[in-house]
């Protein structure tokens, strides 16, 4: 033994200097790597996969590729996650069975009267179709292939139309059920329920509807020409009646998981054999033939998004590592004790990042690195990821990575530069709901906290 004492080395510790000079090294390659790969059009997934192999490799010290490998199975391999193919397609099976033109006719009959009523028409549909079909893309492109035109011929501006359609269709992201939910909860490691979640997002998601219906108030309350003929109690009474099938839909998710009857990914499973019963035997709008072509689609859709997630699992491995978000967390709050001011940097980055990145991988990345920051200021895991998640939607309506945007402008024969300032009132709108909802905890933590669901 006293041999073994004797031969053994002794390091010296390496000094503090170096491993923080190091951990910049790492850093630097881990930021210029995933830039120069964006930027010569390699897809994001892959672009964080191999930013994530540069850097662990530059370790020196660990085996680069088994590490990735290991991430992209294990990351992937989480329960909750199944929802997330069941519910894109639901998602599009209601998209094409017809459910988009049924919730139009229920909201034009409701507030289709009123001046203006066309934008509040769009707005209610988008909350409605975006929180069944939980894709912000589908209702841009569900729902204003039929309202744009529509309020075209009406007499609207069609870069109104287009603003307003872009903008309420991101509510259904936050109105549940929604897939970037179940992503968040899973990010941070079992410490946030997918129930909590869904609870937590129906407040903030009226409210911000509701703030998008005011801006058209204003805007249409001095054009007289925009006005509607008035609905009877027995057009509503039946036009509801067609709609509820499909908003049933929402009810029997919610109802279903707060009751007990089943889990999130088993509700996503109801939702899928109850759309499909919609959309081929009630509606029917698709065919059998259809559902090969919709199955494919499905698959392509997940297949990214998975992808997405397990090399987003390889980067959060190289984040951890290097004491990532611990440093982040510790240079936050050397700037400021005020949690107010610590929060209101946290939504100008990620208000910087939702520009640049997609809100997938943006939850992906940027939740290990705020999550520390926000716990220690006290701050619920739950109200954090809502207030993400709204912070995110922005990002999906500005350039030059707005997915909602782009489609927006497609769908309604537009530009980005035309639509750019019509769009302003609303993005004010939806940053007031983001402030109201960071500072103003209950209006996400009441619904999870009355149900014991947090």
């Amino acid at each position: 033994m006293r041999r073994v004492l004797s031969n053994r080395k002794i390091q010296a510790p390496i000094p503090r200097r170096e491993v923080r000079h190091a951990m910049e090294i790492q850093v630097a390659i881990l930021i210029i790597s995933f830039v120069v790969l964006v930027l010569i059009n390699v897809p994001v997934a892959v672009a964080i996969g191999l930013c994530a192999l540069l850097t662990i490799v530059s370790l020196g010290t660990v085996p680069a590729t088994t590490i990735v490998a290991q991430r992209l199975s294990t990351g992937i391999a989480s329960f909750p996650l199944l929802a997330i193919p069941f519910f894109i397609l639901a998602g599009i099976l209601m998209g094409e069975g017809g459910m988009a033109r049924r919730l139009i006719d229920f909201a034009s009959a409701v507030v289709g009267q009123y001046r203006g009523g066309l934008s509040y028409v769009s707005t209610m549909t988008c909350m409605m179709f975006g929180a069944i079909s939980g894709s912000a893309t589908a209702a841009v492109s569900s729902v204003g292939g039929m309202i744009i035109p529509e309020m075209t011929r009406k007499g609207y501006d069609r870069r109104f139309s287009v603003a307003v359609t872009t903008t309420a269709a991101t509510t259904g992201l936050v109105i549940p059920p929604s897939n970037i939910m179940i992503v968040y909860a899973v990010v941070t490691g079992g410490n946030v329920s997918v129930v909590a979640m869904f609870l937590a997002g129906i407040l903030p998601g009226i409210v911000m509807g509701l703030a998008i219906m005011l801006v058209c108030l204003l805007v249409s309350r001095n054009k007289s020409e925009l006005a509607e003929v008035a609905a009877s109690w027995n057009q509503i009474f039946w036009a509801a009646l067609r709609a509820l099938p499909s908003l049933l839909l929402v009810v029997i998710v919610l109802a279903g998981i707060l009751w007990g009857a089943f889990s999130p990914t088993e509700a996503a499973a109801i939702a899928v054999l109850y759309a499909l019963l919609l959309a081929v035997v009630v509606y029917r709008e698709i065919k059998l033939s259809d559902l090969p072509r919709i199955c494919l689609q499905t698959g392509a859709t997940t297949g990214v998004i998975f992808l997405l997630i397990g090399t987003s699992q390889a980067l959060s491995w190289v984040l951890t590592y290097e004491n990532i978000p611990q440093a982040v967390s510790t240079a936050m709050l050397s700037l400021s004790d005020n949690p107010y001011v610590i929060l209101m940097l946290i939504n100008i980055l990620l208000l910087m990042v939702g520009t640049v990145m997609d809100m997938t991988p943006a939850v992906l990345i940027f939740t290990p690195i705020f999550l520390p920051v926000v716990t220690k200021l006290g701050m619920h895991p739950v109200h954090f990821g809502v207030m993400m998640i709204i912070n995110l939607c922005i990002g999906l309506c500005t350039p030059p990575v707005g997915t909602c945007l782009f489609v927006g402008c497609g769908v309604g024969k537009t530009t980005i530069a035309e639509v750019t300032k019509p769009m302003l009132p609303f993005f004010l709108a939806m940053l007031a709901t983001l402030l109201l909802t960071t500072y103003w905890a209950p209006l996400s933590m009441w619904l999870p906290e009355t149900l014991g669901a947090n």
